[in-house]
């Protein structure tokens, strides 16, 4: 996957929309409605463009608790109409993640919306998280792009954050859990994240996931999925292909808070001078 191709740049720095939980949703805000879920999307949208950032995810963050597989047809739908929203307030590269695990919607959203990219939290194997268990389906997922005949890539993260390990192996990052999901799932890039949202990733598991891709012979890129700042972009970059940043952006670093450009631009600063 040539990250420049997708996003724009080379070792991007991709910012996320985490949106307030949509209709239907436990903390869904009957008195705002969809207009102003829509106002908050195209909000973030337009601080993250004027930042600097080289790309967007969209995701219904405000959502829990989260569905554990497939969310139902209004999800699909309100998510539809917000990545155009999105869109319409930037020019740069868009992404969907369908929390917490549905990538054929994901696809299917991205395809309908004119999305580039997906993140998938579980695209192979098996993770227990506070959903219960939730199961790879990268076989659905890789064939419903290839059924709608969608440019849609997939960034599939490998021992993502707020889950645990069905079973044993010697590492969620090393080379089988990477042949896994790019050689067997199809993956076109690997997300690597810390614990939680906000986490910092482990440097260790980091070079474990490019060194696993090296030793593979792959071109796949690797992201860093959670816990990047202004402070730790820059030695970030120096390993990984890029970088998947939510609350570092946003103000006081809390993620359900509103995007902060002086934030984006710090961070965006700090990945300018390592790229």
């Amino acid at each position: 996957m040539d990250t420049e191709a997708v996003v724009g740049a080379d070792r991007p720095v991709v910012g996320m929309v985490h949106l307030p939980a949509l209709p239907g949703a436990p903390r869904f805000d009957a008195d705002g409605g969809r207009t102003a879920i829509h106002a908050a999307a195209r909000r973030d949208a337009e601080r993250l463009d004027a930042g600097g950032v080289d790309a967007l995810i969209v995701e219904n963050f405000g959502d829990a608790p989260f569905y554990p597989e497939s969310v139902p047809r209004h999800v699909v739908a309100e998510l539809t109409a917000l990545v155009g929203t999105v869109r319409e307030a930037t020019d740069r590269p868009v992404g969907v993640n369908v929390l917490r695990n549905d990538g054929p919607s994901a696809v299917a959203v991205a395809a309908a919306a004119g999305a580039a990219f997906v993140r998938i939290n579980v695209h192979v194997g098996a993770r227990v998280a506070d959903q219960g268990v939730l199961e790879g389906r990268a076989h659905e997922t890789m064939r419903l792009r290839e059924r709608l005949d969608a440019d849609v890539r997939v960034l599939a993260d490998v021992g993502v954050k707020h889950s645990a390990p069905m079973g044993r192996r010697d590492s969620a990052v090393g080379p089988e859990a990477f042949g896994d999901a790019v050689e067997r799932g199809l993956a076109d890039g690997v997300v690597v994240s810390g614990a939680a949202t906000g986490r910092a990733t482990d440097d260790d598991d980091l070079r474990a996931a490019v060194a696993a891709r090296d030793e593979a012979g792959l071109d796949t890129p690797v992201f860093v999925g959670s816990g990047v700042t202004a402070e730790t972009v820059g030695e970030t970059l120096s390993v990984a292909d890029g970088a998947i940043v939510g609350s570092a952006l946003k103000a006081g670093g809390d993620a359900p808070n509103p995007v902060s450009v002086e934030r984006v631009e710090r961070l965006v600063a700090a990945a300018d001078a390592v790229r």
